[in-house]
C-alpha cells in the first residue's frame, strides 16, 4: 500500500501502531530529510534521531551495509545538521519505528553548538529572543504552539460549521477607534497624514453588519501602544465575532460553546487542569454581576456590601492606590480589576457593567445605568468581552462626544455616525484574546510563551 513516505509525520502516524511483523514485512522505503538530535555509535551500528516540528525518528546506519563514502559522510556529521537519507522502514526488538539507512547526505552543517537539550534554555527571555533554539530542543514548546495551530483551526471551522463568514478589515485606521486605548502612529507620505494601527476591527465589521452581512468574524492583529505584562503584549491577536438579530446572552452561549468545542475536539474531555486544578468546562458557567462579584470575592467587601456610596468606595480606593478622582464607574472596574478579577478561576460571566464604562454597548432596558454586556474569565484572566450593540447614532454620537469631554485628543469615527443612520440590526458581538485563551489551554503564566515572538526590549 506505502511504497514510499517522505515525511517524518506522516510516518509516525501510519506506523507507530503495526505490528512489528507487518512492518517488517512490508519493507516500506522512505526518503526523509531532517535534523540530528542525537548521535550514538555502538560498535558497527550507528544510531541517531532526526526530528522535524512535529516527530521525530530513529535512524540506523550499518557499517558493513554502507559504502566507505557514506560511513565517512555520517562520520562527519553532528548534532544539529540538516540531512537526507533514504533507507527501509522496520521495527527493532524493542518495537522502535527505525529507518534502515541505505543513503546519507548533509544538507547544511551548522556553525554553532545547540544548547544541551537537557539545561535547554535556562533564562527565559532567551528562549523568547532565540525562539528557533527554543521550538528545536523543547518539545513542551513545541507542543504549545502546534496546540495554537489546532485550537485556530477549530474556531475556524466551528465557526463556518455555523454559517459566519470571515472577513478581512483594514489594518491602517486615520482614527483609532472601537477601543478606548493607546495607538501606534505611523504616517503615510503619499497622503501626507498620521495613520493608526487598529486598537480593535469593531466600527468597521458593524459597518459589515448595516451593509446586509448578518453572520461575520474577523481573526487577526490589533496593536495596543500601552503596557507589557504576563497578559498583556502591544501585538496580539483576537477574534471579534457579529451576528444581527440576536443580543448579549445569544453571545455569551456562542462563546462558551467555541470554548466547549475547543476542550471536545482538541482534548476529548470535559476539564482542564489550572494550577493544578482541575476546571471543568460543563455547560453551565457561572453568570454574576460585576458588583456581587466584587462583594463576595474582595476582602474590603466581606462585611459592607454597598457600591453606591461614594465615601466607602472612595475610602477602599485610597487603600488601593486608585485615583480618587475618577468617575464612580472607572472606580468600582478598578477595584474588581485589582480584588476580584484573579479570583474568578472557574468559567464565570461578569455582567451589569456601568454603562459609562461600556461606550459602545447598548443599555439594559430595565435599568439604564448598566450595559447589555458581558466579559468571560477563566484562570483569573478576562478571555472574552461582548455586548448587544448600540445602534441608535444620536445616543452613540452623544457618548463619544463625552469621550472627548474626557480625553481632549480623542476624535471619534463620523464616518461610523454617519453609517448608523442606514440602521444598525439588533446586533450582539463579542472579542476573543487568543492568546489569553492560549494561555489557558496551555495553563502557561506568561502571555510570551504562546506567542512565537513576543515584544521584547532591543539589545541594540
Amino acid at each position: 500500500m506505502f511504497k514510499k513516505i517522505n515525511n517524518i509525520s506522516n510516518i509516525i502516524k501510519y506506523f507507530k501502531n503495526k505490528t512489528r511483523n507487518i512492518i517488517n514485512t512490508l519493507k516500506i522505503k522512505t526518503y526523509i530529510s531532517g535534523r540530528i538530535i542525537s548521535k550514538r555509535i555502538m560498535k558497527k551500528n550507528i544510531f541517531f534521531n532526526i526530528q522535524d516540528i512535529k516527530s521525530n525518528i530513529q535512524i540506523l546506519a550499518i557499517k558493513n551495509y554502507l559504502s566507505k563514502k557514506y560511513i565517512k559522510r555520517i562520520n562527519k556529521s553532528n548534532i544539529g545538521d540538516i540531512i537526507y537519507i533514504n533507507g527501509i522502514l522496520f521495527k527493532t526488538k524493542t518495537n522502535e519505528l527505525t529507518i534502515k539507512c541505505l543513503y546519507f547526505k548533509i544538507l547544511v552543517k551548522i556553525y554553532k553548538h545547540l544548547p544541551d537539550k537537557y539545561n535547554k534554555l535556562k533564562k527565559k527571555e532567551k528562549k523568547f529572543r532565540k525562539r528557533y533554539l527554543d521550538l528545536i530542543i523543547n518539545n513542551e514548546t513545541k507542543n504549545k504552539f502546534l496546540l495554537r495551530i489546532k485550537v485556530i483551526y477549530i474556531i475556524r471551522k466551528y465557526l463556518n460549521n455555523n454559517d459566519f463568514l470571515e472577513v478581512e478589515t483594514p489594518m491602517l485606521h486615520n482614527i483609532p477607534g472601537g477601543a478606548i486605548a493607546k495607538p501606534f502612529i505611523t504616517y503615510h507620505n503619499k497622503l501626507n497624514t498620521k495613520m493608526y494601527l487598529r486598537i480593535a476591527p469593531e466600527l468597521y465589521l458593524k459597518r459589515l453588519i448595516i451593509s446586509g452581512f448578518t453572520k461575520i468574524f474577523e481573526l487577526n492583529r490589533n496593536f495596543r501602544n500601552e503596557g507589557i505584562s504576563t497578559t498583556h503584549n502591544p501585538e496580539f491577536t483576537m477574534i471579534e465575532i457579529y451576528k444581527a438579530y440576536s443580543n448579549y446572552k445569544n453571545m455569551m452561549n456562542l462563546t462558551k460553546n467555541i470554548i466547549i468545542y475547543i476542550i471536545n475536539n482538541i482534548f476529548k474531555k470535559n476539564f482542564l487542569i489550572i494550577n493544578k486544578k482541575k476546571i471543568y468546562l460543563n455547560k453551565k458557567f457561572k453568570i454574576i454581576s460585576i458588583k456581587k462579584s466584587i462583594y463576595k470575592y474582595s476582602k474590603y467587601f466581606k462585611n459592607i456590601k454597598d457600591l453606591n456610596n461614594i465615601k466607602i468606595i472612595k475610602k477602599i480606593a485610597k487603600k488601593l492606590k486608585i485615583n480618587i478622582k475618577l468617575k464612580k464607574s472607572k472606580i468600582i472596574e478598578k477595584i474588581f480589576k485589582l480584588t476580584t478579577e484573579k479570583k474568578l478561576i472557574k468559567p464565570t460571566f461578569i455582567i451589569k457593567h456601568p454603562i459609562e464604562i461600556s461606550p459602545l454597548s447598548l443599555q439594559n432596558k430595565k435599568n439604564n445605568k448598566i450595559a447589555d454586556r458581558f466579559e468571560l474569565f477563566i484562570g483569573g484572566i478576562e478571555i472574552a468581552n461582548g455586548f448587544s450593540e448600540l445602534n441608535d447614532y444620536k445616543e452613540q454620537k452623544k457618548r463619544f462626544i463625552k469621550q472627548k469631554l474626557i480625553n481632549k485628543n480623542y476624535k471619534y469615527d463620523k464616518e461610523y455616525i454617519e453609517a448608523l443612520k442606514y440602521g444598525l440590526p439588533p446586533t450582539a458581538g463579542v472579542g476573543i484574546g487568543i492568546d489569553r485563551l492560549l494561555m489557558i489551554l496551555t495553563n502557561s503564566t506568561s502571555i510570551k510563551e504562546i506567542i512565537l515572538f513576543p515584544i521584547l526590549k532591543n539589545l541594540n
